[in-house]
């Protein structure tokens, strides 16, 4: 058996070897390696997959973040709701506009924004929702847009881990997730559903006016070239990247139904050990393209972790700590409430291998060797 990682990418990039290396070379003749026609492409590809009218290439995830927040105009110490169980990107692109992250809790099933939770933590101050679209399947978005239309809120979609998930609302309407809200945005890292080899992001939107906005900060206020009318930042998607990602694109769909059947696999087989582990839950109103694979572990989870290393299967926790335990973040954040789904779900989550490559053997393995777990 091949020795199981965490992510293969070495493998997927073997079966595409012949495109990308084409794609590059294309670039490279074209000698335009910034801006190039490949970034373009991208944005129009993306479009046409998300159904959303404006698509802004841009360097990376918590950019996209950042310049969100940045066209929205927001004062100093505006606050912002936000996930207390999310990587910390999420915060850190508010924090550094000097706003205030306010915390809430996650649904314990989902691990998503609990939507219940986030109306009790809106005050006069409060400007925009960013609910993380997690582990590959939407928040509940149809009442958390209840809610900011009650308040006159801003929602900005970080739909890093969660690219090609469908959200479905009462009235049977199904949208992309990202595109759901003001702003969404993309991470290109090289490990997600769709990703790069290297950094990069995007940001949607269905607004023409913000559309303008997000496209000249990202490229240092400019409306014009020399011509800048506000203060900006230099957030490119290189010609490369947006060349491979051009590759990559047409194959989501097909990499995410691997996802989705290797996580029924696992399901099938891992639902018996309910003493040891809970399965992921899908909620009903979104389907779920399994960017990880976490389990809550029952017992005691670096126990089950060492085992596992033992036997040769990787595993990580996303992630050890909620935000409010980050150092970084503890001076100048809001709890909303009490954390404690947050707080429990960092000392329970273990994420299995999950991605394109797993084969039968290396998938059985994987669930042998936590039925083996005493």
């Amino acid at each position: 058996m091949t020795p199981l990682q965490m992510v293969d990418l070495t493998t997927q990039y073997k079966h595409l070897r012949k495109e990308i290396e084409k794609a590059v070379q294309d670039v490279l003749r074209s000698g335009k390696y910034i801006n190039g026609a490949a970034v373009d492409a991208l944005a129009a590809g993306l479009s046409e997959y998300l159904d959303v009218k404006y698509v802004i290439p841009c360097a990376n995830g918590t950019d996209a973040l950042q310049i969100a927040l940045m066209a929205l105009d927001l004062q100093q110490e505006d606050e912002i709701i936000v996930p207390a169980f999310t990587y910390a990107a999420t915060a850190e692109a508010i924090a550094l506009l000097k706003l205030t992250p306010v915390l809430v809790d996650v649904d314990p099933l989902t691990f998503n924004i609990d939507v219940k939770k986030v109306e009790e933590v809106v005050t006069p101050r409060t400007r925009a929702i960013v609910p993380v679209h997690l582990f590959g399947q939407t928040a509940d978005m149809e009442p958390l847009m209840q809610i900011a239309r009650k308040y006159g809120l801003s929602v900005i979609e970080d739909n890093a881990q969660s690219i090609g998930s469908t959200y479905t609302f009462q009235d049977g309407t199904k949208k992309q997730a990202g595109t759901i809200g003001t702003i969404g945005t993309l991470s290109f890292f090289p490990t997600k559903n769709l990703g790069a080899y290297g950094d990069g992001g995007a940001l949607l939107t269905g607004d023409e006016d913000l559309a303008k906005k997000i496209k000249m900060i990202a490229r240092h206020g400019q409306s014009q070239k020399y011509m800048h009318e506000r203060i900006g930042c230099n957030s490119r998607l290189d010609t490369l990247q947006a060349a491979i990602l051009n590759v990559k694109l047409p194959y989501l769909n097909t990499y995410n139904q691997i996802r989705i059947r290797t996580a029924e696999e696992y399901n099938a087989q891992l639902k018996p050990l309910s003493h040891l582990l809970d399965v992921p839950h899908c909620a009903a109103q979104s389907t779920h393209v399994y960017h990880q694979y976490t389990v809550k572990i029952k017992q005691d989870r670096d126990k089950v972790q060492k085992h596992l290393q033992e036997k040769g299967v990787p595993t990580m926790i996303y992630y050890p700590l909620p935000l409010h335990h980050q150092p970084a973040f503890k001076y100048i954040l809001k709890k909303g409430s009490n954390l404690n789904e947050s707080e429990n779900l960092c000392r329970s989550v273990l994420s299995l291998p999950m991605h394109t490559e797993l084969d039968k053997e290396q998938i059985q393995y994987i669930i042998d060797q936590l039925r083996s777990y005493e």
